[in-house]
């Protein structure tokens, strides 16, 4: 016995190196792994405005309903964000991720058993909606906490393009989707996924380099907890963050169906118009992260990059199905790749290094989630029957110039705070 608990010893000591290495090195099959769940949450979202345009014409939802397709993930956000971050600061990821993902397998049912009931289509995203709301707290902060302490601004570039890589993807599988099985299979492929990622959390627990606990990794750091200051400037970003989630879902849920009802595009053609901002928005998140890793301030390139989103929005009902279209379409997804990389990076710039982002993310994707819960709705409600985009397209433009001025108000308190 006492040659067997000898022997155990170097394993322990094995273990216990790996973590302190993992500290200072960090697992990139862990920021990976936590890239790979918000995508996954993203691609869940997203799988429905890729192909609306055939639920609509097949299932005839009324449009208000049909963005709270959308919207109603927000719901959830709302709920569970800030419980979400506490809970994986507390008590680790793994039990978190994987209630999550047995929502998002059981939320997608009803839409496959049942799609001509509006109601029914509602629920299931309902219960997406909660799995979303902690994988979408989960996936950031598993990521930066696997994060080399010299690549953390590349990760957070990598990490805020969690949301075009779950559109890209959608989008990718939606033509494959419409000429084979049709729409439903964006939702099997789902259900898969989550069953994979699933299989996936166990392994990962039993890797002693990953790290599925974030307070394991700042145990020694300072305390978690948020100062006034502190809180209010995150809650400054909340704001920033609603206000601008709320125009970019509003203007990816129904861009496909403005391009088919206004510019009388193909469903096909509408998916490639659909897909130019979001590829530019993939390529500027990675983008903006070598920036910010450059020593760039995250204050004024955010505020910048709004300013180039409220020029489009003003823009938008003089520009058409020309050249003048394509190049709002480009400069929308280079602004809307920049702004996401600055707000996931924003809990990090207030808390500083060393401290527990997982709070913090809490109250910055609950005014996330405000965003997601109104602005789809808001701009079907505005546009109506689609004869009134354009009284849409001027709200949307007011409310992105109000988010520009609060990414300035922020960018004084980070500079006041120095």
């Amino acid at each position: 016995r006492r040659h067997g608990a000898g022997a155990l010893t170097p394993v322990r000591g094995a273990c216990h190196d790996a973590r302190r290495v993992s500290e200072q090195a960090g697992s990139w099959k862990g920021v990976l792994f936590g890239v790979g769940l918000a995508a996954f949450a993203a691609y869940q979202q997203f799988k429905l405005p890729v192909v609306l345009p055939v639920l609509l014409e097949r299932y005839g939802y009324e449009r208000t309903l049909a963005g709270g397709f959308v919207s109603v993930y927000a719901v959830a956000g709302l709920l569970l964000s800030v419980w979400a971050g506490r809970l994986v600061e507390r008590g680790g990821a793994a039990r978190p991720v994987l209630a999550a993902l047995g929502l998002v397998a059981a939320g997608s049912l009803p839409a496959l058993l049942a799609p001509e009931s509006g109601l029914a289509v509602l629920g299931g995203r309902a219960l997406e909606g909660l799995g979303f709301a902690v994988l979408a707290v989960a996936g950031p902060v598993l990521a930066n906490a696997n994060a080399p302490r010299r690549s953390l601004p590349l990760v957070i570039g990598l990490t805020a393009a969690w949301i075009p890589i779950g559109q890209l993807t959608a989008t990718a599988l939606a033509p494959l989707a419409l000429a084979t099985v049709g729409w439903s299979l964006l939702w099997w492929v789902g259900i898969a996924g989550a069953a994979l990622a699933a299989a996936a959390v166990p392994a990962l627990a039993r890797d002693p380099v990953v790290v599925l606990s974030p307070a394991r990794r700042g145990a020694s750091a300072p305390s978690g907890a948020l100062s006034g200051r502190e809180r209010a400037t995150l809650m400054v970003v909340a704001c920033v963050f609603g206000l601008w989630s709320g125009q970019y879902f509003a203007y990816m849920t129904w861009l496909p169906q403005y391009l088919v009802e206004v510019h009388g595009l193909a469903v096909r053609g509408a998916l490639l118009g659909y897909v130019v901002p979001v590829a530019f928005v993939a390529v500027f998140n990675v983008v903006t992260g070598a920036v910010l890793r450059a020593g760039v301030p995250v204050g004024p390139l955010m505020t910048g990059a709004i300013a180039t989103q409220v020029a489009v929005w003003w823009l938008l009902p003089v520009t058409g199905g020309d050249w003048t279209g394509a190049v709002s379409l480009v400069v929308y997804g280079i602004g809307a790749g920049i702004v996401p990389t600055c707000l996931f990076a924003s809990p990090s710039a207030v808390v500083g290094a060393g401290r527990s982002t997982a709070p913090a993310f809490g109250i910055v994707m609950t005014g996330r989630n405000v965003g997601v819960l109104v602005g789809p709705v808001l701009i079907a409600w505005i546009a109506g029957d689609g004869e009134r985009w354009n009284e849409g397209t001027r709200v949307f433009a007011g409310l992105t110039t109000i988010a520009m001025v609060l990414a300035a108000v922020f960018w004084q308190r980070l500079r006041a705070a120095r």
